[in-house]
């Protein structure tokens, strides 16, 4: 009986995926499956478009549907939490780069509105820190809800109004404010770098800009530092470093 009911699981899993191509059990009636595999599709869908507006908005609706379809029909999902289907989704979409019928600006667009879901819900709070100390002498505190992407294409201009035509390599940093406000900005390379770097371990700036230094080959490392403390004091003004050590 158990393996009879995990054989009628499977085969009404595989249908709820891909109802169109797909036969229904023998054992369930067609209304009460077709009632199932539209719950479960509108629910997936409910998930999916609530984090990706401007992907969906720039497919429309029909594309967008479609894309949703083979989603459902062919990815594995590796969760059972509703709240990283998303992130999912965004996977799939890498998967299928390939795609000639997708924009090739798709996937990183959906891996940035997924960012911003991602940074609103970490269950993360600020550590211990002074929010006045000395970024260049003393260890530096990161925000905890903080994301950085490196892209190939400005995924954060990308909109009903515009859309790239070829490729520009961007960098941005997601993160969530004091005041729980999911923003964003783009930063440089050399940001996106120190940034790693300071949340690699805990260490002051100056000791980060000149490692930094030294492994891009910079003859006088020093020079760097000037540069260095004013980024420094931006991302703190910004949120995306907190202070330092107490």
């Amino acid at each position: 009986m158990r393996a009879a009911f995990q054989d009628f699981q499977r085969a009404f899993g595989a249908h709820l995926r891909d109802p169109r191509r797909v036969a229904r059990p023998a054992s369930l009636p067609a209304r009460r499956a077709g009632v199932y595999a539209e719950l479960v599709f509108n629910n997936l869908c409910g998930f999916v478009d609530a984090c990706f507006p401007v992907c969906r908005a720039l497919l429309g609706e029909l594309r967008w549907r479609r894309l949703c379809r083979a989603f459902l029909r062919r990815h594995p999902l590796q969760t059972p939490w509703f709240r990283e289907i998303p992130g999912e989704f965004a996977a799939f979409l890498s998967e299928i780069a390939v795609d000639r019928s997708l924009p090739r600006w798709l996937p990183e667009l959906a891996r940035y509105e997924w960012a911003e879901l991602a940074v609103d819900v970490m269950d993360v709070a600020p550590p211990p820190h002074d929010p006045a100390g000395d970024l260049m002498t003393q260890p530096v505190v990161v925000n905890p809800a903080l994301l950085t992407q490196a892209c190939a294409w400005p995924v954060h201009r990308i909109g009903p109004d515009w859309r790239p035509r070829r490729p520009q390599p961007t960098h941005l940093a997601v993160y969530r404010d004091a005041e729980d406000t999911v923003l964003f900005c783009e930063i440089s390379a050399l940001t996106a770098d120190l940034l790693d770097h300071l949340r690699a371990a805990p260490t002051c700036g100056r000791d980060a800009l000149l490692a930094l230094a030294t492994a891009a080959g910079q003859p006088d490392p020093g020079a760097w530092l000037g540069f260095g403390a004013a980024t420094l004091n931006d991302l703190r003004e910004q949120g995306i470093l907190l202070g330092t050590t107490p």
